[in-house]
């Protein structure tokens, strides 16, 4: 089930907010949990025992971890949680790509193929199996308490605001919340707010961004103009932007609305001043779930510097690889990666004396192109789709004009999203609370929000392109 769907808005939340609300106690730990897991089968139907399996392995794993943490042989129980969630992970992610790329290698050698049909991936499986590593690798560091009732590590893993598409939220951060929590007035409120937002962000930002882009690369390069290649970029720059902070912000708005804090998942990554910085501000649950469980463990900063820069390497390959089963993804990982590396080796000092607006301009620049791999199908779209940013395609004069792809919605949506990506609007919402009467403040809030969520509602009506980037990983 999609946020941004009427089934959803008008039928599942307000049903689930009434039942929530009617029961009292633990009752609302079971109807939330039997409410997503309704939420994931909607559409993954049967699949939704994957997401059961999970649960009750890292339920049973994370007992027995804490049952025999002192044991000699308690590092090999933690290694089998760890590696029985990465199979599962790989059996259903990546097993067709690493077969696909077997059978380069085997035709090569004249040997017999890979017969492998199309593995199902189940909707938001890196999601909901990154939670459920960091809870027993958190009880095996003493990080997080183990749960002996199976039914909230369930709801833990299961919990529909960010199921789907994060932010990633570790056990200890919710564990208290889980077992007691309470709704008050203001917290609700702040939700809905915040929901409303990410919303609109998504509806009226990220979707016609997103149909532009989709144009866009959809194109052969022989028809790209550098002019329409840049526009396809920055269209999907903001794209992917919206549509995820979008999501992380009706994700953290739910959580709210039933009593859960959720810890921020992104903060304005497109003012950033270095790629180092931009990775302190994009997805902030997963740059900080791979510093934890990953480049930490590995030795961090730690060692010398040639280890810190494998180190970081090792965690840009596997972060790209994470969002998807392509070289793609990989070459976006790495540019990232080296990206940082470079800052470390003299690029970052050099940086910091450069004017503010040419640090800006480096971290976009750098951003839409490794966007384009992340958006490219293929290896050969991606490089093909760089060389018409740069004009190095020939295309023959059968390149569309760029009037055909620009108009009046797309302009304002850019401009829109030009805005919004620069922490702007708290700003005037700041400077609106101290020169205004608090009361004038509210009915201009409300106001704006009624108004956004008529026309969030008027354009799911329409039925218009509504996709979510991230559901895919």
């Amino acid at each position: 089930m999609v946020f941004s769907e009427p089934t959803f808005l008008l039928l599942f939340l307000p049903l689930l907010l009434a039942a929530h609300f009617v029961v009292r106690g633990r009752m609302r730990n079971l109807v939330l949990l039997g409410a997503s897991l309704v939420f994931y089968a909607w559409d993954e139907r049967l699949w939704v025992l994957v997401m059961l399996s999970s649960i009750t392995f890292n339920y049973v794993l994370g007992r027995l971890v804490d049952q025999r943490r002192d044991h000699p042989h308690a590092r090999w129980l933690l290694a089998f949680a760890v590696g029985g969630n990465l199979t599962a992970l790989i059996v259903f992610k990546y097993a067709n790509f690493l077969a696909e790329n077997a059978d380069i290698v085997l035709v090569g050698m004249g040997l017999p193929t890979i017969d492998l049909p199309p593995v199902h991936l189940p909707i938001g499986i890196s999601f909901f199996t990154f939670q459920a590593l960091s809870y027993v690798v958190d009880v095996h560091r003493r990080d997080a308490p183990v749960q002996r009732n199976p039914l909230d590590v369930a709801l833990y893993i299961s919990l529909f605001p960010q199921l789907i598409a994060g932010p990633i939220v570790r056990y200890g951060e919710i564990a208290d919340q889980i077992r007691d929590r309470t709704i008050d007035v203001q917290k609700f409120a702040e939700g809905v707010d915040r929901f409303v937002i990410g919303l609109a962000k998504k509806m009226m930002i990220a979707n016609p961004a997103g149909a532009r882009a989709d144009a866009i690369f959809g194109l052969a390069a022989t028809d790209l103009s550098a002019p329409i290649a840049w526009l396809g970029v920055v269209c999907y720059s903001v794209q992917i932007y919206f549509d995820f902070s979008g999501y992380s912000d009706m994700a953290i708005g739910l959580g709210k609305m039933f009593g859960f804090e959720f810890a921020e998942n992104f903060n304005y990554p497109y003012v950033a001043r270095s790629v180092t910085e931009f990775w302190r501000r994009w997805h902030i649950s997963l740059s900080t779930w791979f510093r934890d469980y990953l480049y930490i463990p590995l030795g961090g900063s730690r060692g010398s510097l040639r280890r810190t820069y494998a180190n970081l390497l090792i965690v840009f390959v596997l972060c790209g690889f994470w969002h998807g089963a392509s070289w793609n993804f990989l070459i976006w990982g790495l540019f990232h990666g080296g990206l940082l590396v470079v800052e470390r080796v003299g690029l970052g000092s050099v940086l910091r004396r450069a004017p503010s607006w040419v640090r800006h301009g480096y971290v976009v620049l750098a951003a839409m192109i490794a966007w384009v791999f992340f958006r490219a199908e293929t290896l050969t779209d991606s490089l093909s789709f760089l060389a018409a940013m740069v004009g190095a395609v020939d295309t023959a004069n059968n390149a569309q004009p760029l009037a055909y792809f620009v108009d009046t919605e797309i302009i304002l949506v850019l401009l829109v999203g030009s805005v919004g990506s620069a922490p702007l609007l708290p700003a005037l919402r700041g400077q609106l609370r101290s020169r205004l009467p608090s009361v004038a403040c509210d009915v201009i809030g409300v106001a704006t929000l009624s108004v956004l969520l008529l026309g969030c509602i008027t354009l799911m009506a329409a039925g218009s392109y509504n996709p979510f980037i991230y559901f895919r990983f």
